[in-house]
């Protein structure tokens, strides 16, 4: 049995960059495998772990795991003393900003490479391994996803870079009084954000002129993220970091809008919706997963909370504006037993 980890992914992938930042954190021994996009890259590691999405994660036992949500949860439960979702209320609230830049600032990330031909031609070509017949399927794709969550037009694309912009804005403001976005040791969210800089905005040339007007995001990222020592806190879930908050008001502002038409569609079955958001009709693909992700943040607030902290997180939701993404019951139902803990998620 191998003794590390294996992540099987690729460097210009998000989610891939994102489980690589996470592993550092953990201090888990791990290599990192690259995996070719499209059919060549169907490897057994994949098959086992019944997904043609990047990343997997061989463990040492030889389980392939896939879905990053999921397999941090998992190394919280190996790495206690380093967990990503920290314990009580602030660690739901790291959750519900994880779900967020997974399920909505990837939008951006896809907009970024693959309607900017000065970026869309050499990723392609990278991740087709040379392979020009190859990589113009894969920019093709890129295309698809683009269409798939809303970025088609030129205002919606405006609106995401600008809401990138204000998250940039943020961290690198974070950055000047904490270690970490949620306080001074990192979290999910920092592993997320990292993915997305080191996979895709720092990649990519357009993106990168952006990231280059955050002096302290460029340190952060390329020199001081993956030196923590253990110690240090998250900010409480009374008094969250500034970012935080940003972070609480962009959900707010075009998550929910989006989140509230994708379980209409579900409900009803319909294969696309029309959302508002910034100040525009947009269509969207009705892709079950959002849902199933979102809905793990209240499965996590089930099973983590006692009563009190469970209607606590519920009223904040309600406050924030995110009733729409995180329905919270106004209180907990108790946990059947043969229901799978997050930590449990995705093993073969």
């Amino acid at each position: 049995m191998a003794s590390i980890y294996r992540l099987h992914g690729h460097p210009l992938s998000y989610f891939s960059r994102k489980l690589e930042a996470a592993l550092i954190f953990y201090g888990a021994p791990f290599e990192a495998v690259e995996v070719a996009f499209g059919p060549q890259g169907m490897t057994d590691v994949r098959r086992r772990a019944g997904t043609h999405q990047l990343p997997v994660l061989e463990t040492p036992e030889g389980w392939a795991v896939a879905d990053t949500t999921p397999i941090l949860f998992m190394l919280d439960g190996r790495f206690p003393r380093r967990r990503l979702f920290p314990e009580g209320p602030v660690g739901v609230l790291v959750h519900m900003i994880e779900n967020f830049l997974d399920e909505w600032l990837g939008r951006t990330m896809v907009h970024y490479r693959w309607h900017y031909e000065e970026c869309a031609g050499p990723a392609a070509l990278e991740m087709a391994r040379g392979d020009g017949k190859l990589a113009v399927e894969i920019a093709r794709w890129g295309l698809k996803a683009c269409r798939a969550t809303g970025v088609s037009s030129p205002h919606q694309q405006a609106m995401a870079e600008e809401e990138y912009a204000r998250i940039l804005e943020a961290a690198e403001e974070q950055l000047a009084v904490s270690r970490y976005l949620m306080g001074d040791r990192p979290t999910a969210v920092d592993a997320v954000m990292i993915g997305g800089l080191r996979g895709h905005t720092l990649a990519d040339p357009v993106p990168t002129r952006l990231v280059e007007q955050f002096p302290r995001i460029l340190k952060w990222v390329e020199e001081e993220a993956d030196t923590w020592d253990g110690a240090g806190l998250v900010a409480p879930i009374e008094a969250p970091t500034a970012f935080a908050r940003l972070m609480i008001a962009e959900m707010s502002r075009s998550f929910a809008p989006f989140m509230k038409g994708l379980r209409k569609a579900l409900k009803t079955g319909e294969k696309a919706f029309v959302a508002r958001v910034y100040d525009e009709d947009v269509s969207y693909l009705a892709r079950p997963y959002p849902a199933r992700a979102a809905d793990m943040v209240v499965e996590h607030a089930r099973q983590a909370l006692d009563e009190e902290e469970y209607r606590g997180m519920a009223g904040r939701a309600r406050v924030w504006g995110l009733e729409d993404i995180y329905p919270f019951d106004p209180a907990p139902e108790p946990v059947a037993e043969n229901v799978i803990p997050l930590s449990e998620r995705g093993r073969r």
